[in-house]
């Protein structure tokens, strides 16, 4: 039996999800959670085979923190990234930050089952949209998104800056000083071409971060 819990911040998501996985042989979702601070305690008490991570949940850590903690804490997890986005930095930044999985939500119920399968007995699964995506991409000479050059921890704050948090939020989320917090987004602000969060914003926004102007997914 695979063991699944399923972390989003919207209600209705995590139901939809629950309602594809129960009419599956073999898996069983054992829990839910609306945040990354939540998946940890849950899944540090049930134990899940797989995490089903949504990656722009808006305040705390999000996903991208999530999964890395995650990842170090139960290594036996194993984390499927879902995302409204199927366009970089995400996928390469949830691997570095341990996911073996990603999906975007609006992949194919048939997808979703074949990816969990795959993953739980341990081998990696990428969207096939976004993989089609990123070898044309490829072919074509794209450069793709300038986030892609961000780190998974420079990206984490990143989304936090977008969704509003305050240096001192951000810095008690991660764990961190609030100097190294401003650190980071100094260094965000340079490889990013950006001066000011406004700056920042309308970027994200031109390459799909954030849609028509909203944090919310």
């Amino acid at each position: 039996m695979i063991k699944v819990i399923i972390v989003d911040d919207h209600a209705l998501f995590r139901a939809g999800l629950r309602l594809i996985l129960a009419q599956q042989d073999q898996i069983e979702v054992v829990g839910e959670a609306a945040s990354g601070e939540e998946a940890l305690r849950l899944a540090k008490r049930l134990e899940p085979d797989i995490c089903l991570m949504d990656v722009q949940m808006p305040g705390g850590m999000g996903g991208i923190e999530a999964t890395r903690r995650l990842s170090r804490l139960l290594p036996n997890c194993r984390v499927i990234a879902l995302t409204m986005l199927g366009d970089d930095p995400f996928p390469a930044q949830l691997r570095e930050a341990g996911a073996m999985g990603y999906l975007t939500k609006g992949c194919p119920a048939e997808e979703l089952v074949k990816a969990l399968r795959l993953v739980a007995s341990g081998h990696p699964y990428v969207d096939s949209s976004v993989a089609q995506a990123r070898m044309l991409a490829q072919w074509g000479g794209e450069t793709g998104s300038p986030f892609k050059e961000l780190s998974a921890r420079e990206l984490q704050v990143t989304m936090m800056i977008l969704d509003g948090q305050r240096t001192q939020d951000i810095s008690a989320t991660l764990s961190l000083s609030p100097k190294t917090v401003s650190t980071y987004r100094t260094r965000i602000y340079e490889k990013l071409a950006v001066q000011t969060d406004v700056d920042l914003t309308r970027l994200a926004m031109r390459h799909g971060l954030i849609n028509d102007g909203s944090k919310d997914t």
